[in-house]
C-alpha cells in the first residue's frame, strides 16, 4: 500500500499519549501503510489556523482522535479539513472512557472503534 500522509488532530492538552500510540502503531513491522505525521507538535500562537490549514492541505487524510473533551483546536482542525475537502475519519481514542464527537463533526460522521483491523481499513479509505 502506498504511503498515506496523515494529519492527526488531537487534544494537545489531554490526548498526546494516544497520539503517540497511533504513531507507534503505524511503525509495526506488519503495517501495510505508513503514517507521515504532519500533526502540529507544539502549541501554536497567532495565525495557527492558517498554519494548520497549510499542513492539512498537504496530507491525504485527517485522523481525528476523539477523547473525553471537546477541544477547540480539534474542532477547528476538523472544520479546516472539511473546508479543504480532505477526507477524514473520527477514531475513538479510548475504550474505557466516554469519547466526544467534535462540535464541528457532521451528523453523518461516525466514530470508529480503534482496532487494528479498523485502522487499516480506514487508512485504506473504507468509511
Amino acid at each position: 500500500m502506498a504511503k498515506s500522509s496523515v494529519f492527526i488532530s488531537f487534544d494537545y492538552d489531554n490526548d498526546k499519549g494516544i497520539k503517540e500510540l497511533l504513531i507507534g502503531q503505524s511503525k509495526n513491522s506488519d503495517t501495510p501503510f505508513e503514517i507521515a505525521d504532519w500533526s502540529i507538535k507544539d502549541h501554536l500562537t497567532g495565525d495557527w489556523k492558517e498554519k494548520a490549514r497549510t499542513k492539512i492541505k498537504q496530507t491525504d487524510q485527517v485522523v481525528v482522535l476523539c477523547g473525553q473533551y471537546n477541544a477547540t483546536g480539534v474542532n477547528a482542525e476538523l472544520k479546516l479539513a472539511q473546508e479543504e475537502g480532505i477526507p477524514y475519519f473520527l477514531l475513538r481514542g479510548y475504550k474505557d472512557k466516554k469519547c466526544t464527537f467534535p462540535s464541528t463533526s457532521k451528523s453523518s460522521d461516525k466514530m470508529y472503534d480503534w482496532t487494528w483491523d479498523n485502522l487499516k481499513k480506514l487508512i485504506g479509505g473504507a468509511r
